[in-house]
Formats: C-alpha cells, sequence, structure tokens
C-alpha cells in the first residue's frame, strides 16, 4: 500500500459485503478519517434479493450501514438511479448490437472512480478507497496499477480504465491479503457481515438471467431469426440475436449429434452462426478505447515511435492470460496471439499485462480471424 499522512480524509465505497468492509476497518486502524458510502443504484428491487449473490440492493444498504455503526464511521448513502440507467441502456446496447457488454467494468469507470471521485471532492476528501483486490505503486515519474497478491481474487483485469490522476488517489487496503484473512479479520472484529457470501451476480439481472432483462428493456428489438451452421445451412430459429454470446453452448435447443457453439452473430440478417470448438478459436482481434496505464517502454522517447510490444492479454475476466503481439494504430490495436483463443468476444475487454502489472486495455472490437 501506498504511504499516506495519516490524518487524510479517505472515501471508502462500501457496498455492504465483507471486502469493503474490512477495507473501511483496516484504513480507520490506520489513522484515516474515514467516510463510508453506499452508491444505490435503484435498480436492485427488494425481489432480487436477499437470496442473489449480488451487491447494492435495499439489504445491502442496511448491512453497509450496520458496519458503519459497527466501525463508529461516518455514512452515507448516495443516489445513483439517473446515472446507473446509462450502465443498464449500455448493457442492453450492446447485447442489440450483437457484442457482450462488460457493465462492472462500465460501472467502476462511470461510477465508482467516476461519480464517487467527485464526491470526495465536494467532501474534501484525500483518497478514495475500494474492497477490490488490486495495488497500486508507483515511483518518480507514474503510478502502476498491479494484481493482488491472492492470485484467486485478483481484480485487476476489471479496473484497468483507471488512470493516472485516480490512481493516484486511489488506496486499495486488500491489495496485499488473501481472501482468507480478509474473513478471518472480520470474525476477529465480528463485523456484522462477517459471514455474507461474495456477490457473484451482475446487481441488476434478475435471477432467470440477462434474457428476461432484454424482454423487458427493448422487447421490440427482439425477433425470430435464423439459426445456421457453418455452411450456412438453415437448422432452426431463434427467438432474438440478443439472447446469444460468442461461445454459448447452453440453450440452444438444436441437436446436431455433437457439441455446437455459438460462433457468429450477425445483427443485420438476424441470424446466429453455430459452430465447432474449433470456428471460434482465433488469434487476431482488433481493440479500441484504449487506455494505457503504465509506460510500455521506460524511454518516453520510444515510447511515442514503439509500434509494436509483446505482453500476456487477458479477454474476460476467467481467461488465463496468453502471450501476444500488440500493434499500436492511434487509440486502437491490433493483438495476435501465440496460441489460438477460445471465443474472442466482441464487447468484452482485453487488458495487456507485463508480470502483474497492467500496461493498459481496450475493449475488443472486431475478431480478425
Amino acid at each position: 500500500m501506498k504511504e499516506h499522512n495519516m490524518s487524510k480524509r479517505v472515501v471508502v465505497a462500501m457496498s455492504g459485503g465483507v471486502d469493503s468492509s474490512v477495507a473501511a476497518y483496516l484504513l480507520k486502524k490506520q489513522g484515516y478519517d474515514v467516510i463510508g458510502l453506499f452508491m444505490s443504484l435503484g435498480a436492485c428491487l427488494e425481489r432480487l434479493a436477499p437470496k442473489r449473490k449480488a451487491c447494492c440492493s435495499v439489504f445491502d444498504a442496511r448491512d453497509a450501514q450496520r458496519v458503519a455503526d459497527h466501525l463508529d464511521i461516518k455514512f452515507s448513502i448516495l443516489n445513483f438511479k439517473s446515472e446507473f440507467e446509462q450502465v443498464i441502456d449500455y448493457f442492453c446496447s450492446e447485447y442489440d448490437r450483437g457484442r457482450t457488454p462488460n457493465p462492472c467494468i462500465r460501472c467502476n469507470q462511470y461510477l465508482k472512480f467516476g461519480k464517487l471521485m467527485d464526491y470526495a471532492d465536494k467532501l474534501g476528501a484525500d483518497y478514495i478507497a475500494t474492497g477490490h483486490y488490486a495495488r497500486v505503486t508507483h515511483t518518480k515519474d507514474n503510478y502502476q496499477l498491479r494484481k493482488g497478491i491472492d492470485q484467486t481474487k485478483d481484480q485487476s483485469y476489471v479496473l484497468f480504465t483507471l488512470t493516472q490522476k485516480q490512481l493516484s488517489r486511489i488506496i486499495f487496503p486488500l491489495g496485499e491479503m488473501t481472501k482468507k484473512e480478509v474473513r478471518q479479520i472480520a470474525h476477529k472484529i465480528n463485523l456484522p457481515v462477517k459471514d455474507k457470501p461474495e456477490s457473484q451476480d451482475i446487481c441488476f439481472v434478475p435471477l432467470s438471467g440477462y434474457q428476461e432483462l432484454l424482454n423487458e428493456r427493448i422487447p421490440t428489438r427482439l425477433k425470430t431469426g435464423k439459426v445456421k451452421d457453418s455452411a450456412n445451412k438453415v437448422i432452426g430459429q431463434h427467438d432474438g440475436y440478443q439472447l446469444f454470446t460468442i461461445g454459448q453452448r447452453r440453450g440452444l435447443r438444436i441437436a446436431l449429434g455433437k457439441p455446437a457453439y455459438v460462433s457468429k452473430i450477425i445483427p443485420k440478417t438476424n441470424t446466429v452462426i453455430l459452430g465447432d470448438r474449433a470456428d471460434i478459436l482465433s488469434t487476431t482481434f482488433l481493440a479500441d478505447e484504449i487506455n494505457w496505464i503504465a509506460p510500455y517502454h521506460p524511454k518516453p522517447a520510444l515510447r511515442k515511435t514503439l509500434k509494436t510490444l509483446d505482453a500476456e492479454v487477458k479477454i474476460r475476466y476467467l481467461h488465463k492470460q496468453a502471450k501476444a503481439r500488440i500493434t499500436r494504430t492511434g487509440n486502437s490495436v491490433q493483438v495476435v496471439f501465440k496460441q489460438p483463443q477460445f471465443a474472442i468476444t466482441p464487447g468484452q475487454a482485453a487488458v495487456f499485462y507485463k508480470g502483474d502489472t497492467v500496461l493498459g486495455g481496450g475493449w475488443i472490437k472486431k475478431v480478425i480471424k
């Protein structure tokens, strides 16, 4: 963790879960003036909780308040409903484009490290903190985003949009800890949420799945269309291409006598293509909206002219990062993996690593081959 003046004020994003609660406790213990903040998103209704393994419900707000009372820290609830509607709109529109969204990263980008930073400024806070398992280190020249020590919980992938300015004011108290250690602390200080399950689901998606949300939000866009095989033969029909994602195998309801995967989604013709596993193994893709965090070359003069670099690339949260060559073209890149990867999916994030350091990342735009 960065060294800080212990009289400084920090705003902690408290979700009502174990991680953010322990983060708040650790910061108070270190002498910070801690203010807990729960972001009310207005999208998680009581009917979705408490059985869901998600965050942001009214039940979570109550848990966060109980933790703040237990820790004797200031606590506020902010209404981000209108701002969060934009995240839900993004989620639905990406599926409507035949892409697969990652709303958690967009929420981090726009709310947790966007609106939350604005709120911290209004309170005169020096830092913001969250319960993410990641680390921030720095040299005299820049800040680096690095993986959390607990490799099974590392969340650096969902934080690739962070900027140097943001990293200079962010604290991740759990970055040097394991999940087991965090639970142990929660029990030791008898936190009200010490045994609460982890949040795993997208908070605004119903238990039945995102298809129900799309039926509610964009019902006129969901139309029956053709399902074809890799030879362009019609083998069935679907109820909307928006209900599918690249690499999907479950719920296809088409018997081909062999494993079949969604290999292509064509919004223009309302068509879903199924293929073998080999059909969705690819090596090359384009990504845009690139955010570079750490220098990809130690010498500034060479950074301006360097067009290619070798790194490890992760194409979804649970993907095992793989070696690739990245070619820069303005604010876009072409990524070529050394070995074919399964289901490179437009709309998902591609994050670039050197060891445990995040160089940056972007959004997968198009699979080339």
